[in-house]
């Protein structure tokens, strides 16, 4: 009588192989994503008026105006450059992390 199901002749241990292959990925990832959120990440705006760091885990650390950006009567300028530095630092923390975790992945998009 054939035999159903299963793997035939050494697939268990192809299949064990390709488990601990898969749990030191899982380990060098998490790694990985640990040095990231400990990375900081710093972008300007305004010619360096405005200088915004964030941490890899995307939190405000640090905002630095400098004197001159500060006209009580241009608020929405101070506002929008905050912004614009804000928003740059957090694209540098996903290209990071886009380059860290693609060195895992091989280049595949998810």
């Amino acid at each position: 009588m054939a035999k159903r199901g299963g793997f035939g002749g050494g697939m268990p241990g192809n299949m064990n192989n390709l488990m601990k292959q898969a749990q030191r990925m899982q380990r060098q990832m998490e790694e990985a994503s640990k040095e990231m959120e400990a990375k900081e990440f710093s972008a300007t705006a305004g010619g360096g008026a405005v200088e915004v760091t964030v941490s890899g885990k995307k939190e405000i650390l640090k905002v630095t105006l400098q004197e001159e950006v500060v006209d009580p009567d241009d608020v929405e300028m101070l506002q929008d450059l905050i912004v614009a530095a804000t928003n740059e630092a957090l694209r540098k923390v996903d290209e990071a992390n886009q380059q860290t975790m693609s060195k895992f992945t091989g280049g595949l998009s998810f």
